[in-house]
């Protein structure tokens, strides 16, 4: 069945239109409400947002919708998209709702749904949330004697802050470190600072100064230079970067050195192996992983299971397997043990801890192999999806005949934008560039 509102990350769109306007999020509200408001006990959702100028008017939406079908709402405020999940399951809601489009400018934003279990939503829920959306209305709204009552909870920064701190080994602490975290202005510019420094950091903060237009702009983890800068002009230990709503995570080195999320993972999963922590040998990552990952894991003793782009795809690989680390290269870090979904603030403390106890520089800590050339580039369609065209299928099966085992191609539509993502690595760095230009001529050619 074909998907009309929810994409591969919930809802998106830019604000104020459809489906990111007032009317839709009331009739999410009152569709997922009347789904989860079954039984005889108060039934309550929780909401969190990041800092778009549009949260306040998709927040009061939502609650609306909510209000209308009996559920009642409590309102956090900014918190980071993992805080959502884990004070879903906190507080016993049967719903989370975060609102935010994660690492897109700020006309854009989005509505994430997750379970009273912490977990997003199933494609096969999701779809039933959407047969409501369009259906009657009417027919989902209470009496008035049972309608719901909305409060805002004024602590819920702080309960995350406890939180992620309690995942940072007990032995350990941050003193003598100085860090540099930027927090996009985004969700989680007052929560990760603070725990930083609650471990006992010298904290630097970057993108701290939210207007509700500036969110990603020019900063986080997507546009990493300034905290590059900022952590050499203060001779800092290491810079952290986070998005807008705070469930990814990208590394600076002492020297302002990017390092991505392949090399996180591959930190996190060798330490965790080496101190029997990591579940069934394997990390989970998507088909966009540097194939240098898969040789080091490869090397470890480690198998690398592959999904599709999403962290939706990783979650649900990692339960369907029993696995407890998985991610993207984009910084996107799933560690089950302590978060259903991803989380940019815990994963940058494990890598402190690996930093902390072996007393060494973030630039040996965290550079574990050298990643194979790779080259990604993006062509834009209108309406008919290139890939379906012979000329490209051709094209591609070419492609991967020249790489003849020697690389990886990953040719894919986008989830959320019109876009065709072409992607080839290979030990020939001339070799993959000269592929991904070529695909990309021939996509190019369908794409107008």
């Amino acid at each position: 069945m074909t998907r009309k509102y929810f994409g591969t990350d919930g809802i998106r769109g830019r604000a104020n239109s459809s489906p990111m306007n007032a009317e839709t999020a009331l009739r999410v509200g009152m569709a997922a409400g009347s789904l989860y408001t079954q039984g005889s006990h108060r039934h309550r959702a929780v909401i969190g947002k990041d800092t778009r100028l549009s949260g306040y008017m998709i927040e009061q939406a939502l609650t609306a919708g909510f209000l209308s079908v009996g559920m009642d709402v409590f309102l956090f405020g900014p918190v980071p998209t993992p805080a959502v999940a884990m004070l879903t399951r906190s507080m016993r809601a049967d719903l989370g709702v975060m609102i935010s489009a994660s690492h897109n400018p700020f006309h854009d934003n989005g509505i994430k749904l997750f379970g009273p279990d912490g977990y997003k939503l199933s494609d096969e829920q999701e779809l039933r949330i959407e047969a409501l959306i369009d259906g009657d209305s009417e027919k989902l709204l209470s009496v008035a004697d049972q309608l719901g009552r909305a409060k805002r909870i004024e602590d819920a920064q702080a309960r995350y802050i406890e939180f992620a701190k309690r995942t940072f080994p007990k032995t350990l602490k941050l003193d003598g470190l100085r860090i540099v975290v930027d927090c996009a202005n985004g969700a989680a510019y007052r929560v990760a600072p603070t725990a930083l420094w609650e471990l006992g950091a010298e904290v630097i903060a970057l993108g701290v100064e939210p207007d509700g237009f500036n969110i990603n702009d020019k900063c986080g983890s997507t546009s990493p230079q300034k905290l590059a800068d900022k952590v050499r002009e203060m001779r800092a230990d290491i810079g952290i970067a986070l998005d807008g709503d705070a469930d990814r995570a990208i590394i600076v080195d002492e020297a302002g050195m990017i390092v991505d999320g392949d090399q996180l993972m591959a930190l996190i999963t060798g330490s965790w192996k080496s101190r029997g922590l990591l579940k069934g040998d394997a990390l989970v990552a998507t088909v966009m992983s540097n194939l240098g990952l898969e040789r080091y894991l490869n090397g470890i003793g480690v198998a690398l299971h592959r999904t599709k782009v999403g962290d939706r795809y990783v979650v649900e690989h990692m339960r369907a397997n029993g696995f407890n680390v998985g991610g993207e290269q984009s910084g996107h870090i799933v560690l089950s043990d302590f978060s259903t979904t991803g989380d940019g603030l815990i994963a940058a403390l494990q890598v402190l801890a690996e930093v902390v106890s072996s007393n060494r520089p973030v630039s040996e800590v965290c550079r574990l192999f050298e990643p194979v050339p790779q080259v990604l580039k993006n062509v834009r369609y209108s309406s008919v999806q290139p890939l379906e065209r012979s000329d490209v299928k051709q094209a591609i099966a070419d492609a991967e005949a020249e790489l003849n085992g020697s690389g990886r191609l990953v040719i894919r539509a986008s989830g959320t934008e019109p876009l065709i993502r072409v992607m080839a690595e290979g030990d020939d760095a001339e070799m993959v560039e000269r592929i991904v230009d070529g695909l990309v001529a021939v996509v190019r050619q369908q794409a107008a």
